[in-house]
């Protein structure tokens, strides 16, 4: 893992992205498209504005996955993934991707939602994954304990109670109570699966997970350490979040 810390958000997000991008822009080179996977939170809002404005990038041959969603949330929530990754990312680019892959967390047959998008990650193998680390330690939402022995590409999963609290901390609900208590998510063993993987972790309230993730134990308890076994990662800090590190 390369690890690189940043005064601010802003300069963290315009490296994240402009590294991402050069994955994105080799894939389109070399094979005509590009599959990526881009996280939905807001740790990543930095990241998706400095993406937008990379140049030299043909959106039309690029492929959009998402890492996870709610439930039975509403579409219509501001607290969807599906409903901020379109209006922060996708309606934003110059040009409409090839193809995105939202992940309905509304649909009577959850199990073939799983089942299409598995589908879909093992025909677009993904070139670059935009990911980060929840202050739990969680990848998507791979609470801790996280199975990373797992075949599945997607899990229907439960919430623990710190990643609840986290969503309640961001604002995008009112009370605990209302936050949705389960979610779909791409695992562990598929994320690990990308060819590249851009970790965007700012802000003082992580510092404690990113401590865990890069110093601690190799754990499924903290299930972001996992990330210092792929052999192509690079993990982006602002001095919050890195404020703990011993390195």
């Amino acid at each position: 893992m390369v690890t690189q810390v940043f005064s601010d958000k802003v300069s963290l997000g315009k490296a994240a992205a402009s590294c991402g991008a050069g994955y994105i822009r080799r894939a389109i080179a070399a094979r005509g498209c590009a599959n990526i996977i881009v996280a939905t939170a807001a740790s990543q809002f930095e990241l998706q504005d400095a993406l937008i404005k990379e140049e030299g990038i043909d959106w039309s041959l690029v492929r959009i996955f998402h890492l996870d969603e709610y439930i039975g949330l509403p579409v219509e929530h501001p607290a969807s993934f599906r409903k901020n990754l379109r209006a922060r990312l996708i309606d934003r680019l110059p040009t409409a991707p090839a193809e995105f892959f939202p992940i309905d967390g509304n649909a009577c047959d959850l199990g073939k939602v799983i089942q299409d998008l598995a589908k879909a990650l093992q025909k677009y193998p993904t070139d670059v994954a935009f990911i980060g680390i929840g202050e739990n330690g969680h990848i998507a939402f791979n609470d801790p304990p996280a199975d990373f022995e797992t075949k599945e590409a997607f899990l229907t999963i439960r919430l623990d109670e710190a990643c609840r609290r986290q969503q309640l901390g961001e604002g995008w609900f009112e009370t605990l109570e209302k936050v949705p208590q389960t979610a779909l998510t791409m695992s562990v063993p598929q994320i690990m699966k990308s060819a590249a993987i851009i970790n965007v972790v700012p802000d003082l309230r992580k510092a404690e997970a990113v401590r865990n993730a890069l110093e601690g134990p190799l754990s499924n308890l903290c299930p972001a350490s996992v990330l210092r076994t792929h052999k192509d990662c690079y993990t982006f800090l602002d001095e919050a979040s890195a404020s703990l590190l011993k390195k």
